[in-house]
């Protein structure tokens, strides 16, 4: 568990930074994709809550000291839908092509309805989503696409990433 836990902090290093350094400086796309939130579906849905809760937290820490946002914003999110997807973990086959994206994109509307409730508490500092904006549309069109095409890459990697012996086939 923990070799596969040290290739995961890896793999999300990556993609914190792929996902900030690179993606969110091509000015052509009216909203970034959120990698980072298809790895830990991918990590929670394969490994169980646990490391879902794990992979979303520390997935969260990366993206706090990389943006503007408040701290502990991203940990939060990414925690409960870590824990959230991980409920499925030993319920749903995530080998087709339509799972992976149904997942993604009610774990986008989750996000920004988090956001939602956050923002509602804390007005100067969280700005939520407007559901029906351009940007958002746009990232959960990108994420719903990408997300198969994400779990077939981190398949590559599942011999060192999923640990869980009673995943469903």
């Amino acid at each position: 568990m923990l070799k596969s836990f040290s290739v995961s902090v890896l793999l999300l290093l990556c993609f914190v930074i792929f996902e900030t350094a690179i993606v969110s400086n091509m000015l052509f796309l009216p909203a970034v994709p959120d990698f980072l939130l298809i790895v830990v579906l991918y990590l929670s849905v394969n490994n169980g809550k646990a490391f879902g809760v794990t992979s979303g937290f520390v997935s969260g820490l990366f993206l706090d000291f990389l943006s503007v946002s408040p701290f502990g914003l991203h940990c939060l999110l990414r925690t409960i839908l870590g824990y959230a997807s991980g409920c499925f973990s030993r319920i749903i086959n995530m080998t087709g092509f339509f799972l992976p994206s149904l997942i993604v994109f009610f774990a986008t509307i989750a996000k920004a309805f988090l956001i939602f409730v956050i923002s509602v508490f804390f007005t100067d500092s969280v700005v939520a989503y407007s559901l029906l904006s351009k940007t958002f549309l746009f990232e959960l069109a990108a994420n719903s696409i990408l997300a198969p095409i994400m779990f077939k890459f981190l398949d590559i990697f599942s011999e060192v990433i999923v640990f869980n012996s009673e995943k469903v086939s």
